[in-house]
């Protein structure tokens, strides 16, 4: 469908990629990875004809089309978000316009606009438009707003379903999942699941990868490498193919250095110099293997830890909180202690947000109490807080500030690096950073001083991989509290310790980690993913009968207790013959696990890809079982140990 032939690109004397060749076939998914400033931008930008190729060929099917969401700032004008959504040609647009312009009923103009809108099948592609509208989690009053005067993320959600309705052939995305909450990512990822055409997409959302691709781009030290398989294997084949290119190189510089060595000693002696002659003829020939790539640098430096705070660390007790006449919470209590490591999930406007807020003291409640525990700083970290940056201050001395003493100058300007501020973008003025620098280094102030209560609300926003992975390390560091929400899955599992999820104004506690609540609350695919409907699927406590009990004698409370009793014993041998089958089943899969690991350890394994990829399918099934049986048999283990 779009093939590219040897493309070179380069800006002054820096060679950003060179002879990147692809072919892009009807119904590949494929993901664009690699590091910041490696040219995944620029080589959407090529494909898309937007910027022009230094050598090479861009070769586009006939008749194919592309559809193509930018990272942010996608346009709008007067349009409603529902005419935004449906606007899939410029044809259809233009009577759209026309529509507007001429409001009135007995318009001429307006009923031919009208008679074209429904030839061209407007009237179901709006039926169309709402339904996808509604699975990005707009409401049916905000079809008819005007697109401009919603929020940036609102309006990427909008750009997003007219994408869906649109179908194209080839659906371009770049960081599609920033502007999403996580339920409304796994409605998303489902629908590109179900989607016919070719995705090409560049993400920092190893999840979102995983869930989509069947195969990998990665661009980086100027070459394209593509890699079958989702995320998780193009990391264990690309760790193959570097362990075998650094095997070959080191093979062959030990060769060449026998040749050298040879041609040293031997080239003056006249009984070797024709021997000599031919190794020199040898190298002459050899295609050298390049040198293997400098790994990535990666941060070790430990990070400051705030002072330590009372056991309790917050308590809300009855609070009532609303937004005018939109009542968010009506009764909510909650307890944090020390140290605990806190993912909030639930859809999007159940008050995720507003309950950080509220913690951190920045909303006003209505009714109830809110208490912070002994010796508690708050730290809270949204979009938001870019507005406490000093513009007139460099990006170093921003970050310098308040910093403690034993974080030395150095060791700043490596984490800022991490972060993406290079060499001497250090020495800019906040004023002239965008806003997804501005987020950055405040998200690095806020870690290199860190209070012990931390709130943080999608601080992966405007991150890389690498730069995620930074964050995941401090905050295992970090000895405070944290509490967070995020749509990345890869940081979600990499922290949470209990979840808390919202809905309705309502919290259900689950003292586990993310695949813990998903397991409890019955909202696992096969595959790990969400599916619609999440609800806690715990047995409710019984209501306590109110009314007063009647007295019984010493012969029936001698039968009850013998009946208790007698099902005390049953339950015990049930719950006996629960954890034993579960023991049984567990090391059945445990051994399974052993020999598959046996299987992916040879070299052998991946001679066919095929193969190679359902044993890491089967190998990552038997993980996702291994954790669910162990979360089971540990509750049923502890039942029994309590009877």
């Amino acid at each position: 469908m779009i093939i590219l032939s040897n493309i070179s690109k380069a800006y002054g004397p820096k060679n950003l990629f060179s002879d990147v060749s692809l072919r892009l076939l009807r119904g590949e998914r494929l993901g664009l990875v690699g590091p910041n400033g490696a040219g995944k931008t620029t080589l959407f930008s090529i494909i898309l004809g937007e910027l022009e190729e230094d050598s090479g060929k861009v070769e586009l099917e006939r008749g194919k089309t592309i559809g193509f969401l930018p990272q942010e700032s996608a346009p709008t004008e007067n349009e409603t978000v529902l005419e935004l959504a449906t606007a899939i040609s410029p044809k259809l647009s233009s009577i759209q316009n026309t529509l507007r312009l001429h409001p009135e009923t007995e318009d001429p103009i307006r009923i031919q606009a009208l008679e074209e809108f429904r030839e061209l099948e407007g009237f179901s592609l709006e039926a169309k438009a709402k339904k996808i509208l509604s699975g990005l989690a707009f409401q049916q009053s905000d079809f008819d707003k005007t697109a401009h005067t919603l929020s940036g993320g609102w309006i990427m959600r909008a750009h997003l379903a007219r994408l869906l309705v649109m179908e194209p052939d080839l659906l371009m995305l770049d960081e599609p999942t920033n502007h999403l909450d996580l339920e409304t990512l796994s409605w998303f990822q489902n629908q590109l699941k179900k989607y016919s055409g070719a995705i090409l997409t560049i993400s920092h959302d190893r999840a979102f990868l995983n869930g989509i691709c069947d195969g990998i781009l990665e661009i980086a030290h100027g070459r394209l490498h593509r890699y079958q398989g989702n995320y998780e294997h193009y990391i264990s084949q690309k760790a193959e193919r570097e362990a075998q290119h650094r095997a070959a190189y080191r093979n062959q510089q030990r060769e060449i250095a026998q040749h050298e060595d040879f041609i040293r000693r031997f080239r003056a002696k006249a009984s070797k110099a024709s021997q000599a002659q031919a190794r020199i003829k040898q190298l002459e020939k050899m295609e050298r293997i390049p040198a293997p790539e400098a790994e990535a640098e990666t941060l070790s430096f430990r990070f400051p830890q705030p002072e330590r705070s009372g056991q309790r660390v917050a308590t809300l007790t009855g609070v009532k909180q609303a937004y005018e006449d939109h009542v968010v919470y009506e009764s909510l209590s909650l307890e944090i202690e020390k140290n605990e490591r806190i993912v909030l999930v639930g859809p999007n406007g159940s008050g995720k947000s507003t309950l950080l807020k509220i913690l951190a003291e920045l909303v006003p409640i209505e009714s109830g109490k809110r208490e912070l525990g002994h010796q508690v700083s708050v730290g809270y970290f949204s979009q938001q807080r870019v507005d406490l940056l000093n513009l007139e201050n460099s990006v170093l001395d921003e970050a310098m500030q308040k910093v403690r003493t034993q974080v030395h100058t150095q060791d700043v300007r490596g984490m800022l690096g991490t972060f993406l501020f290079r060499g001497d973008d250090v020495f800019k003025k906040v004023k002239v950073l965008s806003g997804g620098e501005k987020s950055r280094l405040a998200l690095v102030k806020l870690l290199l001083s860190p209070p012990n209560l931390m709130l943080l609300d999608e601080p992966t926003t405007h991150l890389d991989m690498p730069s995620i992975d930074a964050v995941i390390q401090a905050l295992r560091e970090y000895t405070g509290t944290l509490i967070f929400v995020s749509h990345d899955l890869h940081f979600i599992r990499a922290l949470a310790k209990r979840t808390i999820r919202i809905e309705a104004g309502k919290t259900t506690h689950f003292s586990g980690d993310y695949d813990y609540y998903l397991w409890k609350s019955g909202s696992a695919s096969e595959k790990g993913g969400l599916v619609e409907g999440l609800r806690d699927a715990r047995p409710k406590e019984q209501s306590e009968d109110k009314g007063k009990s009647k007295p019984i004698s010493a012969k029936e409370r001698r039968r009850i207790n013998a009946q208790s009793l007698k099902k005390a014993r049953q339950e015990r041998k049930q719950l006996e013959q629960l954890v034993s089958s579960l023991e049984k089943e567990i090391l059945s899969l445990e051994e399974e696990q052993a020999e598959l690991n046996e299987q992916l350890a040879s070299p052998e394994s991946y001679d066919d890809p095929e193969k190679g990829k359902q044993l890491n399918q089967r190998a990552a099934s038997i993980a996702r079982q291994l954790k669910e049986r162990n979360y089971e048999w540990e509750i049923e283990a502890d039942k029994l140990s309590n009877l």
